[in-house]
């Protein structure tokens, strides 16, 4: 309900006024002095002001005046009540920075509809600001998802490069008695590849790629690489992390990735309502034993790249595979389960056979987990 303070010294008018914006449906707050009535409009900042020129104590031009040097109020329109029909205080009341202007006597109409355009004139300019400011917050975020977008790369090769730094030489491998292998693929890739451009597949990909790779560092993976359009991390106890194992924040790492597919999956649904895509899900594999960061020379580039290599490397690709098969998500090895027993909960359990393995592998179905 739109506030109107009214200013006026004769109690006729004052009543007149005030009884035809009440019945129109506006709240009126009344003053017979533009000191008290100035005091009003800084209290309750309301939507309008009408103010009667001749005033004691403090007239209407002053009290304009006052309203317009106060930043909190200045952007309340004012209508000036006057008797003074020469054009002189007219153009003194409009160039003090009033709105508009009644003579008295007036109708009751002319008030009513003096009153609702400049009613009508705030909120259209409260919408337009509105408008204005949505617009530049939004054109702000898209730039920023962009420069975003732009830097991610850079940052991520700079953070593998602070956080893993070369040994002196380059060429000394790094060998880990128990370390835990995350190995996870987007399923259903052929699928959405027949179904998106080359750009939408790409920009599909990156949106889980980069929330994959936050989370993998978010949980202190010491090593991560693409391998097609897969993912491999290599998790190991280290100084910073020794409070947690390596198979624990692993586990976490895995279902965070299963969360960041369900919101590429909303992104999908939103963005390509009738396409009929395949779902966009992952299959997610981790396995615990010796590893190592074999370092090997590009000979191309001269540069120093860094190889997984292991039994415990190539069981994990092959785990995942059988384990999307069955169904199942999240598949964890029980050597890996057996680091953080009490901390998984799991559904199913069966001896997988691995291609090209002699021994089947006993693994179970992650779920979640209790811390």
């Amino acid at each position: 309900m739109p506030l109107i303070v009214l200013m006026e010294d004769d109690a006729a008018t004052r009543m007149l006024v005030a009884s035809v914006l009440k019945k129109d449906g506006y709240d009126v707050l009344s003053s017979d002095n533009g000191a008290d009535g100035l005091a009003l409009v800084r209290e309750h900042k309301p939507d309008l002001v009408i103010s009667d020129i001749q005033m004691p104590v403090m007239d209407g031009f002053a009290m304009l005046q006052a309203l317009r040097a106060d930043p909190a109020i200045a952007e309340i329109p004012v209508i000036l009540l006057t008797s003074l029909l020469e054009r002189a205080h007219m153009r003194i009341g409009m160039t003090s920075g009033a709105d508009d202007y009644i003579t008295k006597p007036f109708r009751p109409g002319e008030l009513r509809e003096a009153a609702s355009a400049q009613l009508n004139r705030r909120e259209m300019r409260a919408v337009a600001q509105a408008t204005a400011v949505e617009a530049a917050v939004t054109s702000a975020l898209e730039e920023q998802k962009h420069q975003l977008a732009r830097l991610y790369e850079q940052k991520l090769a700079a953070g593998l490069s602070e956080k893993w730094p070369e040994s002196e030489g380059g060429t000394e491998d790094e060998k880990f008695a128990s370390a835990t292998v995350l190995f996870v693929d987007v399923l259903n890739y052929a699928a959405l590849a027949e179904k998106l451009t080359t750009e939408e597949l790409s920009e599909t990909v990156r949106k889980f790629y980069n929330n994959a790779g936050d989370t993998v560092h978010l949980f202190g993976a010491r090593h991560m690489q693409f391998v097609g359009e897969a993912l491999l991390a290599v998790f190991v106890n280290s100084t910073d992390t020794l409070s947690v194992n390596h198979g624990l924040r692993a586990a976490r790492a895995a279902l965070g990735l299963v969360d960041a597919a369900k919101r590429v999956q909303k992104y999908l649904q939103a963005q390509f309502p009738h396409h009929k895509l395949p779902l966009f899900s992952v299959g997610v594999a981790l396995h615990s034993g010796p590893v190592a960061l074999a370092k090997l020379q590009d000979p191309l580039h001269g540069e120093i790249r860094i190889l997984p290599v292991g039994d415990v490397v190539n069981a994990t690709l092959l785990l995942q595979k059988q384990a999307s098969n069955a169904g199942w998500t999240v598949v964890a090895s029980v050597p890996m389960l057996r680091g953080i027993t009490g901390a998984a909960q799991t559904g199913g359990r069966a001896m997988i056979t691995l291609p090209g393995r002699t021994q089947p592998m006993d693994a179970a179905e992650l779920l979640s987990l209790a811390v």
